[in-house]
This record gives C-alpha cells, structure tokens and sequence, in this order.
C-alpha cells in the first residue's frame, strides 16, 4: 500500500481562510434569530419564478454562449447608457462575486495597488492577494458615520495605483457615495492610467430620493460589477454581470470560460423579465419593506440599546457602535450565546472595528426579539 503523501496547499491558498462572517454564521443554532448573513428573506418575485417555470418545462436548456444569452446582456448594456455598451461588453456571471473575482483577476498584476475602501467587504483584499496586488486602504472614517475622506482618497493615490474599488451602497455600512464624493474621486484619477470597479450589487436597493449615482458616469475606465442578487432576492440563483472597456471585457472572458463556462442557462432565461413592469414594481415593493424595516431596527436599537447605529442609505445594514462593551469579535462571542448572531466589525478593516454589522433581513418580529437579546447579552457583559 502506498504511504499517504502529506497535502500541501499552493501559496495563495495557505494564509486563505473561511470568511470571518461564516465562521460566526455558520455557528448557528436552532432558533437564533440571524442579524448576519446579506441575504434578503424576501421570496424571488412572482414574474420571475413563473419564467423559470416555463423554462424548465418547455425549452432545452443547455449552454448558452459563454458570454450569456445575447438578450440579456443587452438588457444589462441598456442599464449603463452612459457607458456606450454592446452586448460585446457584458458578460453574464455566477453571481456579481465571480464578477468581482474576473475584474480584479483580469485588471491586477504582481505588485500593482489597489485602493480599497475601509470599511469594504472581505473579499476584495483577499482576490487582490489572490492576484498578486497590494491592497492599499483608504478611510472612510467612522467618526464620520463612514463617509467619504476626500483628502485621505488623494494621498493613498500612487503611480503604483492601478485599480480603485468603489462601492455604493456600501457593504458593511450601507452608505452611499453622492456624485459630488464620485466626482472628487474622479478628479483625483484624472491624468492616471487607474481602472475603477465599481460594485453595484445593492445599487437598486436604496432609501435616498434618487438611485445612487455611478462612477461610470464620470470616468471612462470603470468596469461595473452587479447583478440580481440583492434586489431581486436572487441570491441562489447565481445570476450577476460585469461589463466594461471591450479590451478588459475580452480577457475576463477568457478567464470566465475556464472557470465557469457560463452562468445557469435557467437563471439567465428568467432574469429577461426582471426589467418587466411587474419585476420593477416587485423591486419597488422590496425597497419598501427594507426602508420600513430600517427604520424599525434603528428605532428599537436607540430604544433598547441606547447605543449609536448608522443611518444606512442603501443595502439592508446598520453599523452598531459596541465599543463600550469590548472588541467587535468578543461581543458577537457574547451575542451568540444569548441566541442572535451578528457580524464583528473588524474583518471588514480597522475603521470598523468596535462595530457590529446588524442586517434587518428579517420581519419587525424577528428584528425587535433579536434586539431585546441583544441587549441581554450586552448586559451580561
């Protein structure tokens, strides 16, 4: 018999780690009430599941183009008219997280910077390592209920910068960028040879007067990541897009067709409705609930916690300010004993340190006993 050879991973694997969200996530128990996980509880609407159905039973559903079903992608080419996109442009992925993953790995290079926000989601840093970048952070300071650093964005740019990470609205605040704070940004870009990826996932899901504004409106070299995840309650169905310069697009196909070979042929079908009437009325009536349940869980935690939570602008998160009570990552220790799961602030960057991540995918019922446990648990502190 032969020995049993020891596995060794390869190097961009060895420092990797489950994501710090699921390693607290992933603890729970029967009857924990989740404040943790970006999944909206919402069902996928009507329109949709109803397209899948046909789908399913009347048509042959194997490949499409690697690239996605032609329709579609122009479906999404028609979002970014500012952009001047053909359906040459898009692509159709597994998600916007392998959107994520196809534009940094396409636009990053050994020892290139990338400029990525603080507070930002945990993937970023970690797919820039992936590629062989260097993450360089600026602050979106939360002194200032996280917004914009202008003046700490211009002095992280360096002649090594060659992608910038924008997000708006933002994971974990919630935040969003205004045009004046895009405009600064791309001003500070100007004469550069930098990319922008602009995260869009949860630019649909917002409470401001107007949807949030793009970066692509306002500089020429920015790839958009999004999708139907968020604000179509889609998360399963693994149906996201980047699109872009034609050149950047061209490479990242290339990479998509070895990793994924193109998106649920079921998925894509469905998501040619989402752009219907009755799919945008679905989108209005999420963002409705969202705000109602927003401003629920800030009044329950000002009420009951009388601790400090950021007013979100978009996605379906609030940061909760526990400093007083010990580390991000001890607390959701805490909370997670007493039956409600929360997200430590830390893994998100230094900014957010001190914080909790709190989602209100959940009904007010859910939201207001997931608050009162969580003031049990901090009072046990």
């Amino acid at each position: 018999m032969a020995a049993m050879s020891t596995f060794v991973p390869p190097p961009f694997l060895r420092d990797l780690d489950k994501s710090p969200i699921r390693r607290i996530t992933d603890r729970a128990k029967p009857g924990d009430i989740s404040f943790g996980l970006g999944e909206p509880d919402l069902p996928t609407p009507d329109v949709i599941r109803e397209a899948a159905i046909r789908v399913i039973k009347e048509e042959r559903n194997g490949y499409t183009l690697q690239a996605g079903l032609p329709e579609l992608r122009q479906c999404v080419a028609d979002r970014y008219p500012e952009m001047k996109l053909s359906t040459e442009d898009v692509i159709i992925t597994a998600g916007s997280q392998e959107s994520m993953y196809l534009a940094l790995m396409t636009l990053v290079s050994e020892g290139d910077e990338v400029l990525l926000p603080d507070p930002g989601f945990v993937a970023y840093p970690t797919i820039v390592r992936m590629a062989g970048g260097v993450p360089v952070f600026y602050r979106l300071p939360a002194s200032r209920d996280f917004a914009f650093d202008a003046e700490d964005f211009r002095a992280k740019i360096s002649p090594r910068t060659k992608v910038v990470m924008c997000t708006s609205p933002s994971n974990p605040t919630g935040r969003t960028l205004s045009p004046d704070e895009l405009g600064v940004m791309a001003e500070a870009l100007r004469g550069t040879d930098a990319y922008v990826v602009s995260d869009e996932i949860y630019r649909d899901l917002y409470y401001t007067p107007e949807r949030p504004a793009s970066m692509s409106s306002l500089h020429e070299r920015t790839v958009v990541i999004s999708g139907l995840s968020k604000s179509m309650s889609m998360t399963g169905w693994r149906l996201g897009w980047v699109c872009g310069p034609e050149e950047i697009i061209e490479s990242a196909l290339i990479l998509h067709g070895y990793v994924t070979t193109c998106a649920s042929t079921i998925s894509q079908k469905a998501a040619l409705v989402a752009w219907t009437d009755e799919a945008l009325r679905a989108r209005e009536n999420h963002r409705r609930i969202f705000r109602e349940r927003r401003d629920h869980l800030l009044s329950k935690i000002a009420d009951e916690l009388k601790v400090r939570a950021v007013r979100p602008d978009g996605a379906f998160y609030t940061m909760v300010d526990i400093s007083a009570y010990g580390t991000s990552l001890d607390v959701a220790e805490v909370l997670l004993n007493h039956g409600v799961v929360t997200v430590p602030g830390s893994p998100f960057g230094t900014e957010s340190e001190g914080f909790l991540r709190v989602s209100f995918c959940g009904d007010v019922d859910k939201l207001t006993e997931g608050v009162l446990r969580m003031k049990r648990g901090l009072g046990s502190i």
